[in-house]
């Protein structure tokens, strides 16, 4: 990567069309290319199970390459770095590194280097704000028939409000970012989000009468539970048992899923889930991901049935049966071989399949 300032990114934040943010929109996406390493270098962590190793805060990690790229990216999680496997900076990167920073590397501007990192830190929680706050406002808008117009109208109104002065904060130098009051911010967001969870999940057509969960879940033997539409934002769900779980619409914003079984799980509309929350958890080709994340490479698909075995070979000439007594006269051997073949089929197939997980 040249050393050269690179020109700020086409056209800075704060326009009126930036209002359309939605989770899928590509200034809140990780661009590695665009972006100095900042998640390598700016976030400190200690030896855990998500790590390895222990890193202060504004140091490199050493597998960072002298190309600015990880030089165990492909190996991250046989190596232990699950932590750094699941991270997403939701955009914030390429945005202190292209547009705060104008291109400015913190190899090469050394004196930049902390108050870098420092807003690259507060950059990524107003990024994450903006995912949420437009996923919010794109909820609203979907359940625009069954909603109340008055309630509807007035979050969207506040929703917007919030988005664009958001929006405009990222756009600014880094004095105004260092400088900006992130808890109160944090507190503006959290209310809208809250509200927001609470009327859409109100209004769910079929879901269970509300259940009171505790905060921490851990380890929870939650297998095949009926969480549509439940209240489940902040939880400690690490390695909780979900297998099979309806979790339509169900609210996840910032519920910790760190090994959280998820196979079979059907998490349709979930509620401000993000991409890391699924990279951190267990799951397979029978859990439904909420639209537009996908499912991580490392879930695996469930098990292949086995192939039913072969029928015994009939014999061209019997010897000590007579003919009416044979599979060809009568079937009735056939019939009870096929009928064991179909039992162990149904067995198989279940076994992957989220009707079995309970």
């Amino acid at each position: 990567m040249s050393d050269e300032p690179h020109p700020p990114a086409p056209g800075r934040p704060g326009g009126p069309a930036e209002l359309g943010l939605t989770p899928a929109h590509p200034r809140l996406a990780a661009d590695c290319g665009s972006c100095f390493a900042l998640c390598c270098v700016a976030p400190g962590f200690a030896t855990s199970a998500d790590f390895p190793i222990s890193k202060p805060p504004g140091t490199p990690c050493r597998h960072l390459s002298a190309r600015l790229d990880c030089s165990v990216h492909d190996e991250l999680r046989p190596r232990g770095f699950r932590g750094c496997a699941v991270f997403d900076c939701f955009g914030a990167g390429q945005q202190v590194s292209q547009v705060t920073f104008a291109g400015r590397d913190w190899r090469t501007h050394p004196a930049d280097a902390a108050r870098m990192f420092d807003t690259f830190t507060v950059m990524r929680t107003l990024h994450e704000s903006l995912h949420h706050l437009g996923e919010a406002r794109a909820r609203l808008g979907e359940a625009h028939a069954r909603l109340a117009d008055a309630d509807r109208a007035g979050l969207l109104a506040e929703l917007d409000a919030t988005t664009a002065v958001t929006v405009t904060l990222t756009g600014a130098d880094a004095d105004t970012l260092l400088a900006a009051d992130l808890p109160a911010h944090r507190r503006a967001v959290h209310g809208l989000l809250t509200r927001a969870s609470a009327l859409l999940r109100a209004g769910l057509i079929g879901a269970p009468r509300s259940r009171t969960l505790g905060v921490d879940l851990v380890g929870a033997r939650l297998a095949g539970a009926d969480l549509r539409g439940a209240e489940l934002a902040g939880r400690l769900l690490i390695e909780a048992d979900l297998r099979g779980a309806e979790l339509r619409g169900a609210d996840l914003r910032g519920a910790d899923l760190r090994g959280a079984d998820l196979r079979g799980a059907d998490l349709r509309g979930a509620l401000f889930v993000v991409q890391a929350q699924l990279d951190a958890a267990r799951g397979d080709a029978t859990t439904t991901a909420p639209a537009p994340l996908t499912r991580p490479v490392h879930w695996a698909a469930p098990p292949t049935p086995a192939p039913p075995a072969p029928a015994p070979p009939i014999p061209a000439t019997p010897t000590s049966a007579t003919p009416a007594a044979t599979p060809a006269a009568t079937g009735k051997p056939a019939m009870r071989a096929g009928r064991r073949r179909g039992r162990a089929g149904r067995s198989g197939s279940g076994s992957g399949s989220s009707s079995s997980l309970s």
